[in-house]
């Protein structure tokens, strides 16, 4: 295998069903192993010096990003304006995850940190659950790597916004945080029906990949999906502002 063969991901790589083999746990290991030990040292430390250990793990996942927009561009032939945007843009829920915990350590701004806590988590959730790319082949090549770290430390991220204090999760300051949902929604549309770049980011589309595991026809699975979402991402502000929606039961 040559360098560039491995950078292209190029070299022939066997298909292994490498879910819940030794690389992916001891992944998810290590994830567990930072957050906890990165909150306990950070957990006296300034925003200042917490934020700092927040950028460099953003970088990191720029690095990637930028590296393999960059290696996609160099093995391309075509150059298609619908080809270059699927190259150039964030395409499936846990790219635009990577991207949003990006731009969230640049503009630090709070409700930015929750919404992006509340979309990565579960994209790092879903991944670690079962991942379909990264783990999935006999050789960690470029794409493999790609895939492993991004989701890695979007996931350790969205725990991390949380726990060194970055999130605060109240009902009553919650518009900007849906304005963000809604502006994610109309680029998510944007990139199924005008773009046309990516059939379904976040699994919601007919006949998509998590239906076909729950195996529920798309009649049931919709309504089941949208209930679900709902449902948790209410959990981080019923958890937050558990204090203000009881007392306000109890005076009710």
């Amino acid at each position: 295998m040559t360098f560039i063969e491995w950078l292209y991901s190029s070299y022939p790589n066997p298909h292994v069903n490498g879910q819940f083999g030794l690389a992916h746990i001891l992944t998810m290991v290590c994830i567990a192993i930072f957050v906890v030990l990165s909150t306990i040292f950070l957990k006296k430390k300034s925003q200042k010096s917490k934020r700092i250990v927040l950028f460099v793990i953003a970088m990191i996942i720029l690095i990637f990003e930028l590296a393999r927009r960059g290696i996609n561009f160099c093995k391309t032939t075509d150059y298609s304006l619908n080809n270059v945007l699927r190259i150039l843009l964030p395409r499936p829920g846990c790219a635009i995850s990577c991207w949003l915990v990006i731009i969230a350590v640049i503009v630090n701004k709070k409700f930015l940190y929750n919404f992006t806590s509340i979309v990565a988590f579960l994209c790092g959730l879903i991944f670690f659950a079962y991942p379909g790319v990264g783990f999935n082949n006999q050789y960690i090549l470029f794409e493999n790597l790609y895939s492993i770290v991004t989701h890695s430390a979007l996931f350790a991220l969205s725990i991390c916004f949380i726990t060194y204090g970055f999130t605060e999760f109240k009902y009553k300051p919650i518009w900007k945080e849906l304005i963000s949902l809604a502006v994610m929604l109309v680029y998510v549309f944007l990139e199924i029906y005008v773009l046309k770049i990516e059939g379904d980011p976040f699994y919601f589309m007919p006949a998509n990949e998590v239906q076909d595991i729950i195996g529920l026809s798309y009649d049931l699975y919709l309504p089941l999906y949208l209930i679900f979402m709902v449902i948790y991402y209410n959990i981080f502000y019923l958890i937050g502002d558990r204090k203000n929606v009881f007392i306000r039961k109890k005076k009710a």
